[in-house]
């Protein structure tokens, strides 16, 4: 039967791939098997994907639909020269390079077994043991996930402002973005104002005067009547002054260290 799986070696081409199958003279029909063998003895085990998948590509580019075929045909040629090599006479000449061969092939065996989609050669009680597999470790997975979710959606609480210093916070952050950075340039870059506005209505609260023990929400709107027409050279100029009564806090910058 003429080769129809690999990638032959062409007759007389000096110069052919290395995983190509064959000899100078070409693949001689029937002994694709042999010189499978043969070139897979030559290869190191990190080189088996590639290998395989040289030939696989080949064979795919006449038959579309035949990877399980391909598959099949390179595991049945290692399973029966496994059996060969087991069934041999220990006491031959040839049992020190047959047990070299048999410790290749099963090598090659087991990296076949990775990439089997189609559970050759395995039993029912096999089949149902590795799917039982592939479901614990999904659960397991499911398991950490659901822990992940639930710890990112647990509440850490408010930061609560006393003394009704809303805007004193406002103010503070606003004096931040005229901070440097050791290169000189400014060490917050904002956007947009409302930024800040956001960030303290969502994560602040206000303590509460008339109910007692209770928190209030900081409003947006009255954080943002603050940060229109702000000057982007200086944010602490804007058109709505913060009252005089909340500046009570001013950011100073380390003096620089002599080196």
């Amino acid at each position: 039967m003429p080769n129809r799986y690999f990638k032959a070696h062409e007759a007389y081409n000096l110069n052919p791939n290395r995983y190509d199958i064959g000899t100078i003279i070409g693949l001689k029909n029937g002994y694709e098997d042999n010189l499978f063998i043969k070139k897979l003895f030559t290869l190191h085990e990190a080189e088996y994907l590639a290998f395989y998948q040289y030939h696989l590509d080949y064979f795919l580019g006449k038959e579309a639909e035949g990877e399980e075929e391909f598959f099949t045909f390179v595991w049945q040629i290692v399973l029966r020269r496994i059996n060969f090599i087991e069934h041999k006479n220990p006491f031959n000449s040839s049992h020190a390079l047959d047990m070299e061969i048999l410790a290749k092939l099963l090598h090659f065996q087991k990296y076949l077994r990775s990439i089997d989609q189609w559970h050759t050669q395995k039993t029912l009680p096999e089949i149902i043991a590795d799917q039982h597999e592939v479901i614990r470790k999904q659960q397991s997975e499911i398991a950490d996930l659901t822990a992940e979710i639930k710890e990112f959606r647990q509440w850490d609480g408010y930061i609560i402002i006393r003394d009704g210093q809303a805007l004193a916070i406002l103010d503070l952050c606003l004096q931040m973005q005229k901070l440097e950075a050791s290169d000189g340039k400014e060490l917050l870059i904002t956007p947009a104002q409302k930024t800040w506005a956001k960030m303290i209505s969502k994560y602040f609260r206000e303590v509460d005067e008339e109910n007692l023990g209770e928190v209030k929400e900081i409003k947006m709107d009255k954080l943002r009547h603050y940060l229109r027409g702000i000057d982007l050279k200086d944010p602490q100029k804007r058109e709505n002054k913060i009252p005089e009564k909340h500046l009570l806090y001013t950011i100073t910058p380390a003096k620089k260290k002599r080196k």
